[in-house]
């Protein structure tokens, strides 16, 4: 029997409605929350005929999800595999340099989307959904970059109890993400100056590494 070859790729048509639909779902879901948008909004929203347009192109709701979320992912990467790799050669990471790369990736990342953007806001609402919570947890800690920052050693380990290590990763983690969320929710309406956008994510983002810097230290004592 011969083996199926390679599926073909999406039509233009086909890949243009699974990108309206990606951005519909991300932009509703940011602004009211899973619980209260259908995978039928949606379709409508995104001006797709067949109401069934996000099970035809994704399966079901999560897997819409999940393709947006790894989307994002991949952006993210690009960012930041390049940083993590630049420390290879290192004989020490400072903490200082482990939470840059952990966090300008996505300052850089949340700059390119522009204004308005619902991608930060659509993540905060996927971390504290029961049904996706792991998923998302485990996108991000499956990358090369995230994978290599670890083995590089600039988050201290040892003699820190499991448990107070894994609160202090839901710590950085919960701060982090709903930091951005906010201030993508302020740039959206108009509560910051457009003018002061690039500023205001790379502001954040120094904030970010300060007081997350400080978190660790006070948590897990000093590198």
């Amino acid at each position: 029997m011969t083996p199926p070859g390679p599926a073909a790729p999406p039509s233009p048509r086909s890949a243009l409605a699974r990108d309206k639909l990606m951005r519909t779902a991300e932009r509703l879901y940011a602004e009211h929350g899973f619980a209260n948008v259908s995978v039928r909004q949606i379709s409508e929203a995104a001006g797709q005929r067949n109401n069934s347009a996000v099970q035809y192109h994704f399966e079901s709701r999560d897997g819409l999800i999940r393709t947006i979320l790894s989307s994002h992912t991949r952006l993210v990467e690009k960012h930041r595999i390049a940083m993590v790799e630049a420390l290879r050669g290192q004989d020490t990471v400072s903490l200082e340099e482990h939470y840059r790369c952990l966090i300008l990736p996505t300052v850089e990342n949340h700059i390119e989307a522009g204004t308005p953007a619902w991608s930060a806001r659509f993540f905060a609402q996927a971390l504290v959904e029961p049904a996706l919570r792991d998923y998302v947890i485990q996108e991000h800690l499956d990358t090369p970059s995230y994978r290599l920052l670890n083995e590089l050693g600039g988050i201290r380990r040892d003699g820190v109890r499991p448990e107070l290590f894994a609160r202090h990763g839901t710590m950085v983690r919960q701060l982090s993400v709903h930091a951005f969320a906010e201030l993508e929710y302020d740039l959206a309406n108009g509560r910051i100056d457009p003018a002061a956008t690039e500023d205001s994510w790379r502001t954040l983002g120094q904030d970010l590494i300060t007081a997350l810097c400080g978190l660790t230290t006070a948590l897990l004592g000093p590198l």
